[in-house]
């Protein structure tokens, strides 16, 4: 894009399109740890003003890459062809919250944790968590569909995605999607879109589903003296009748890395710890959190520490959001893989772990959501280590894949896993994704160089 062009989009775009050095590099990186910057970035106010964009997209030629809070970690909000970023973090109203149907309409750029908050104050729960819920946006959930520690008892985005607003790359707005529990008029559009990482439309709006707020949540932790006790017990859990909304494990190797939080001594060199909560009425929520400690006791734990009121509630999470920072703070490099496979199967990839770690000098951690298979395998290592980490990354997929696996649960393909998803998808499911992409962007305007090989 050159400076004729960018001068002539300013002039039709407005005072929202700008391309001076602050701004592209703000737009340059999400968590992955990318650095690719754009050549402009545009800030529209609404859909009108996006499908302004597209339409000069298409005139000019130039590549479009809608962003939300930059908050994912396989690189799908990067300008990877150039052109200009679509930062939608302007267009952050809650439009409608309708506690009779039990709905909300927000804008893209609404940050989960305001609708969540909002929502609370109705005595209404929008269900998805996913760890950056304080700073990521719903348009960028949808577009990746992401998940949470919820998503175990209550479903990831898409289980919430009733309808939705999207400019198409040719800059038609379009309405996916109904303002009803129930609607099947038609291919799904809504549900196509929603996980497309933002490559056959920018999500703009969204009608989402709300729920009753549970009246109360309960929490506990349980230590193992390895993950694969762990597991038997998630498995039985799971089996028993009862619905837990948060169900995480944590690896050796994560809990030595907060081992001066933890209120016990680490008894030896495979422990691991299960997180687990209830939610619903009060006697309910007791009753469930009972019969999941009951389990961790009768499969084995070493100890079990009920939370007694909110304040220790809040201190077992804030041992698990702390592992998180603490791996990406250990070390230069880091990369995180996000891999999920059948509950039974989780110590086996555990088992796999060091060995991978040893094979390309690195160091691997691993935790997440194990009531639903989907664990968070974080590599480390010294500065320079991104192709032995992609190397290590490809050997994980082999293994997860091989255990009956997939190799995204809810982070998404982006650039950073781009390059393995022919390990997973056959070559004619490929071929029948780029022919959905070329439907609805024949150009190749739209997010170029994401997901698809």
């Amino acid at each position: 894009m050159n400076a004729a062009l960018l001068d002539a989009l300013g002039r039709e775009l407005g005072p929202g399109f700008v391309y001076d050095e602050a701004a592209r590099d703000a737009a340059a990186k999400d968590d992955a740890g990318l650095l690719i910057p754009p050549e402009a970035v545009f800030f529209p106010a609404d859909a009108g003003d996006v499908s302004r964009l597209m339409v000069l997209a298409g005139r000019h030629g130039f590549a479009v890459t809608p962003r939300g809070a930059g908050t994912g970690l396989a690189g799908g909000c990067l300008a990877v062809a150039g052109g200009v970023v679509v930062d939608l973090s302007r267009m952050a109203r809650i439009t409608l919250l309708d506690t009779a149907n039990l709905c909300a309409a927000v804008q893209a750029g609404v940050v989960t944790q305001t609708l969540r908050q909002a929502a609370k104050e109705a005595g209404l729960f929008y269900p998805p968590d996913p760890a950056s819920l304080t700073t990521c946006t719903l348009g960028g959930n949808a577009a990746t569909n992401a998940g949470g520690p919820a998503c175990v008892k209550y479903g990831v985005t898409r289980d919430y995605v009733l309808g939705l607003t999207a400019v198409l790359p040719d800059g038609e707005v379009v309405r996916c999607g109904t303002a009803t529990r129930k609607g099947v008029v038609g291919y799904d559009l809504t549900g196509l879109m929603v996980g497309s990482e933002g490559t056959l439309g920018i999500i703009t709006e969204l009608t989402v589903k709300l729920i009753p707020h549970p009246r109360e949540v309960r929490a506990a932790a349980a230590l193992f003296p390895d993950a694969r006790a762990a597991v038997a017990a998630v498995a039985a859990v799971m089996a028993g009748g009862v619905s837990p909304c948060a169900l995480e494990l944590m690896d050796r190797a994560c809990l030595g890395i907060v081992a001066e939080l933890l209120p016990f001594e680490l008894p030896g060199p495979e422990a691991a710890l299960l997180l687990f909560e209830a939610d619903g009425d009060p006697d309910q929520a007791a009753r469930d959190i009972g019969r999941m400690e009951a389990v961790c006791r009768d499969g084995g734990a070493l100890a079990v520490l009920p939370a007694q009121n909110a304040q220790e509630r809040e201190e077992l999470w804030g041992i698990r959001r702390q592992i998180s920072t603490r791996i990406h703070e250990s070390a230069p490099f880091y990369l995180s893989e996000d891999v999920a496979v059948p509950i039974a199967r989780i110590p086996d990839l555990i088992d796999a772990l060091p060995a991978l770690g040893q094979r390309h000098g690195l160091r691997v951690y691993a935790f997440g959501h194990a009531g639903d298979g989907n664990i968070h395998v974080n590599i480390t290592g010294e500065a320079g280590s991104r192709d032995r980490a992609m190397a290590l990354a490809r050997d994980l997929i082999a293994e997860v894949l091989a255990l009956g696996g997939t190799m995204s649960g809810e982070h998404g393909i982006g650039i950073a896993k781009r390059p393995f998803i022919d390990m997973e998808l056959s070559q004619r499911s490929l071929s029948l994704q780029r022919g959905i992409k070329a439907a609805f962007d024949p150009a190749g305007l739209l997010n170029p160089g994401k997901v698809l090989p």
